[in-house]
């Protein structure tokens, strides 16, 4: 390796550092403020199961809770600007047209996880808990739930189904590197419907009702990132034709 390209590497190496260390702090303020609002989050999430009480069985459940609840709260506001300092890391290598169509996936990536949460808060989780406490009514037991145990349950639904909202987004951006298109997409589509239900049933309790409510919108999900797909594949061919018109052979 030349000392030209020890030179870029390193330069590469210190933009990463950077940016990664911005990415730190602004995720450690949104922590703090994660602190801050933590109580009329985990006040409000309660609600989704309003007829139960909630006990603390060991002295730091509740510490726990907040830490979680602050933590995943950062992570979430913070999502912008990780997924801004990503692009901004990647934005040399690209072209301007690319760079400008990039950025659009910082907000879409965004209001995915958004689509994710709250489908998996107001949907998912009420008829997992629903099925749940009917098993627990028909063995005749009382329901006595922990906090800990409560929260956990809860996110353990959220957060894979706001990661599986991103397949649009991954999608997208795997179409636009080429390395997938939207005829394989088409080829693989009984594979696809297969695997978003395993995993929708995994974050769900083994109830048909439940996992049927839960793999339309996966399926649905698939069908959108073929569109996206298809329109993202289309631009590329038509940029590719202008490029052939203009640069190839006379």
């Amino acid at each position: 390796m030349s000392s030209k390209q020890d030179m870029e590497l390193v330069q590469h190496l210190g933009e990463l550092r950077k940016r990664i260390i911005w990415v730190v702090i602004v995720l450690i303020v949104c922590m703090v403020a994660g602190f801050v609002v933590a109580q009329p989050i985990i006040n409000y999430l309660r609600e989704a199961a309003p007829d139960i009480s909630l006990n603390a069985f060991s002295p730091w459940d509740a510490v726990r809770i907040y830490v979680n609840v602050a933590f995943i709260f950062a992570l979430v506001v913070s999502l912008p600007f990780t997924l801004f300092q990503i692009w901004a890391f990647v934005k040399p290598g690209l072209k301007p047209k690319e760079q400008k169509a990039s950025l659009a996936y910082v907000p879409f990536a965004f209001l995915m996880v958004l689509v994710g949460l709250c489908f998996g808060y107001f949907v998912v989780f009420p008829l997992a808990f629903m099925f749940t406490s009917t098993i627990t009514e028909s063995l005749e037991l009382i329901e006595t739930y922990g906090l800990s145990q409560y929260f956990s349950f809860m996110f353990n639904i959220l957060i894979p189904l706001a990661v599986i909202f991103q397949l649009p987004v991954v999608v997208m951006f795997l179409t636009k590197i080429k390395i997938l298109n939207p005829k394989l997409l088409k080829k693989v589509r009984k594979f696809a419907y297969f695997i978003l239900v395993v995993l929708g049933t995994l974050v769900t309790p083994p109830d048909a009702i439940t996992a049927l409510i839960v793999a339309v919108p996966m399926i649905l999900l698939y069908e959108f990132s073929v569109l996206l797909s298809k329109r993202v594949y289309k631009k590329q061919l038509e940029l590719d034709r202008a490029w052939e018109e203009e640069y190839g052979e006379k």
